[in-house]
Order: structure tokens, then sequence, then C-alpha cells
């Protein structure tokens, strides 16, 4: 056992030790031994959040097997940003949905975010209230992480985020649902052991497209502007259920089409032009192999022709006087050349 003594709350240990000590009445100095105790203790600083933490809300964040790196950064990210997670190992792809809400009692988690993998591209989303629900199931779609070169902003570890909605979260009964369990999920509990007293990022929820987009920035002090830190992705709903992980189906988005769905309509796209260009070049094959037709009079022979004006025919009996030019006969050099001498 160690011969210090280890005491948490630094104040609260001198307090302590001030009521022990024993001082002499004609002003003198402390005994030796107080002195040697004070040496021996270590004082602990107290934690940075005073406050009674109330709101004792934890959420649990993993995954089945079969993820790629990109949706592992994403949940790094996601626990970062979020000090009241927890993890756990990968969950087996056999097991049923129903055994996460036993992993969340064992971990004494009430919310749960729930990364489920299929043939290794396509990731699904679970945001749960367990045991009880309700809970809802997104694709993720268009996955950005922190590491990544785009992201400049940065903030303080374990600060507290705002939390920024759009107004159509108010306006339709599915959306008010999803923006209580994203506040009871995203939002840091006041007095959390883990969190510091600092405001300096804001979450944001946007609706656009039928889609949640959502987006990570920093507040900067000097002018309150926001720079984005990262992660970002879209989540496309596809069903709220009123159990966890299960339960009667309360909404269902009817504009949601399944990946597997979307690829085979691409397939089916560049199938339809190849045999488009396939049937082209088979009617060009055929009409070089047809027989010409030889016809005996061209039809459009006579289409540019013009009548002429009919003129009185004319009949010369003579022949025209012939004109003939008389040549002069020039000297030739040598007798122009006598005949400038002279």
């Amino acid at each position: 056992m160690s011969a210090f003594k280890r005491k948490r709350g630094g104040q609260a240990a001198v307090v302590k030790k001030a009521k022990k000590a024993k001082f002499v009445a004609d002003g003198g100095e402390e005994p030796s031994e107080t002195k040697q105790e004070e040496n021996r203790e270590v004082t602990v600083p107290p934690p940075v959040s005073l406050g009674k933490w109330t709101n004792k809300e934890r959420v649990l964040i993993f995954s089945s097997r079969g993820i790629n790196f990109r949706t592992r950064h994403l949940m790094q990210d996601l626990r970062t940003m979020m000090p009241h997670s927890k993890a756990d190992t990968k969950m087996d792809r056999k097991d049923k949905l129903f055994v996460v809400n036993e992993v969340c009692e064992i971990k004494n988690c009430n919310k749960c975010l729930f990364f489920e993998a299929k043939k290794k591209q396509d990731l699904y989303m679970w945001i749960s209230n367990s045991p009880h629900g309700p809970s809802a199931k997104f694709l993720v779609q268009n996955i950005h992480t922190l590491a990544e070169l785009k992201m400049t902003g940065n903030c303080l570890k374990g600060s507290r985020p705002l939390l920024s909605f759009d107004p159509k979260f108010d306006k339709e009964p599915q959306y008010a649902l999803l923006k209580e369990l994203f506040i009871q999920t995203f939002s840091t509990p006041r007095y959390h052991p883990k969190s510091q007293p600092f405001v300096d990022h804001v979450f944001t929820f946007t609706i656009a497209d039928n889609r949640i987009w959502f987006r990570n920035y920093q507040i900067i002090e000097e002018d309150a502007s926001l720079v984005e830190i990262g992660p970002r992705f879209v989540l496309n709903l596809i069903k709220i259920f009123q159990g966890s992980f299960g339960g009667p189906t309360l909404y269902e988005n009817p504009g949601f089409q399944s990946p597997n769905m979307h690829r085979r309509e691409l397939r089916l796209a560049a199938a339809a032009k190849v045999r488009e260009k396939q049937m082209v070049k088979e009617m060009h094959k055929m009409k070089r192999t047809e027989t010409k037709e030889v016809l005996d009079k061209d039809v459009t022979a006579d289409v540019f022709l013009t009548p002429a004006e009919e003129k009185p025919v004319h009949i010369e009996t003579e022949p025209p006087e012939q004109n003939v030019a008389k040549k002069r006969n020039k000297p030739f050099k040598r007798q122009r050349m006598q005949m400038a001498r002279r």
C-alpha cells in the first residue's frame, strides 16, 4: 500500500486538515508531525463541472460485422464528439436485432446507435430508445469523416453542442418524433463528468430532398461565423417502429427506394441501351443484304426541268461574211536598227 494518501477535492482536504491542526497559544508554528502528513498527501483537483449530474443519458454506439473503414471512422468520430457514449464489440450478423436491447441493458445505456452493414456496400443506421422504443431505421449515404482535408474547423473535445433543427421538423408528426429522438441522443447531458462547460460547435439537422442532412460546425469567437468540422452524412428515412428494433410500424417512407432496386434499374437501363444498339446494327445489316430493285425510268429525273420558250425557226441560205483581218508586216529587229541608224 502506498505511503501517500489520495484525496479528491483540493479545497475540502485543506479544510479538513485545518480542523485537525493544532495551533500554539502564543503564536508559534504547527507541530512537525502535521507538516509531515501534509507533505505526504497528494491532492487531486476537482472535476470541471461541479453541478449535479441529473440527466444520465448514455448512448451505445457499435455496429455489426462486415462494415468498411469509412463506417468505422464515422463511429469513432461520433464517440469522440459525444462524451456520454459507450462502445462495444461488433455484433454477429446471425443474431437478431432484439439482442441489442440486452447489450444496452448490460452496458447501462438507454439510447443506441447501431450501424448495420449489408453486402459490404450498404450501410443502415438504427436509432433507438431502449428498451421500450420508439426506434427508426435509416439508410446512410454520402459519408465524410473528421480526418478528411475538406474539414478545416476544430473544437474542444467533450464540449457540449448546440442542436439546430430545420423548421420542417415541427410541421409533420414523423419528423417531430425524430427531432425528440435526436435531441435525447446527440445532446450531451449537463454536468456530465467527461464534458466541458463550453459551447463551441453546432449540430445541424436539415431536411432537403426527403432526407435528413447532418452537419457539424465550429463557432468562431471573433465574428461568430461557422466553419465545418465534420463528420457529415445523409440519412434517408425508411421506417419508424413503436418498439425498440421492431414492433408495429408507425411510419413508412413511401418515396424510399432500396439500394438493390436502384442498382437493378441501372443495370436494366444499361442493358436496354445495349439492346437498342444491337437492333440498329441488325437493321443496317438487313438493308445491305436486301436486293435492290432496278427501275426503268427515274421518277425524279423531270423534277428540275423547266419548259423553254418556243422560237420561230429561221433558216439561213447564204453563209455569213468572213472578217479577214489584215496582217501588218512588222520589220525584223535588224531592219529596225538599221532604220534607227539612218
